[in-house]
């Protein structure tokens, strides 16, 4: 990895610039099959990271981890606050224990996507975030097993979040409200898929520029 934590700021506000840029597209895929609040919520908790970005940048990766978690399990809320939440606070505890090179991280971020699993009770296909981290998590442990270069792992795993967001368009939703639509689900990308997408292609470009 070899990247610093004072990259936070940079990072936390590409991911908030993207997410508002492609608000009213979010708006839409969440009325149409979810509650229709996702954005709202999603950036109340970016707000609150926004906040923090200063404090975060002095921060260790797992100690600021941690800080962005429970930030996201208390000012998102609901099932996204809590999966958001779990995916970073479970990096956190898995980098406490493996290095953070880039072969350490693609383990800790598997780590963390099969907690988010086990929170959700859900897995890929099921036409959630999951459709997303999932193959992004795969991908991660393929490139840094075959030695791939840091700009091409980064440029193909953009690729793979897009592809992964595309998956959920023609999926049967089995989760959340969406669920209830049946048959109706199929159609419309999942707006958690998509936001996801979205965050991981702002870092992805800030990497990318540093």
């Amino acid at each position: 990895m070899n990247i610093s934590s004072a990259l936070l700021p940079d990072l936390i506000d590409a991911v908030a610039d993207t997410i508002a840029s492609h608000a009213e597209e979010v708006t839409a895929l969440d009325q149409a099959i979810g509650d229709g609040d996702h954005l709202i919520n999603l950036q109340r908790g970016l707000n609150a990271l926004m906040a923090q970005s200063d404090e975060l940048a002095e921060l260790a990766w797992p100690i600021a981890w941690q800080k962005i978690g429970m930030t996201m399990m208390s000012t998102i809320g609901g099932a996204s606050g809590s999966l958001f939440g779990t995916l970073f606070v479970a990096m956190s505890k898995a980098a406490r224990e493996l290095p953070l090179n880039q072969t350490g991280f693609a383990e800790i971020f598997m780590e963390a996507v099969n907690a988010v699993k086990q929170r959700g009770k859900s897995d890929i296909g099921e036409k959630t975030l999951l459709d997303v981290l999932c193959p992004v998590a795969d991908y991660l442990q393929t490139a840094v097993a075959e030695n791939v270069e840091l700009a091409t792992l980064l440029t193909e795993l953009d690729k793979v979040a897009i592809a992964g967001m595309e998956t959920t368009r023609d999926m049967l939703a089995t989760k959340g409200r969406a669920a209830f639509l049946d048959e109706r689900s199929r159609g419309h990308i999942d707006a958690g898929a998509k936001t996801t997408q979205l965050m991981i292609a702002a870092v992805v470009e800030v990497l990318l520029a540093a």
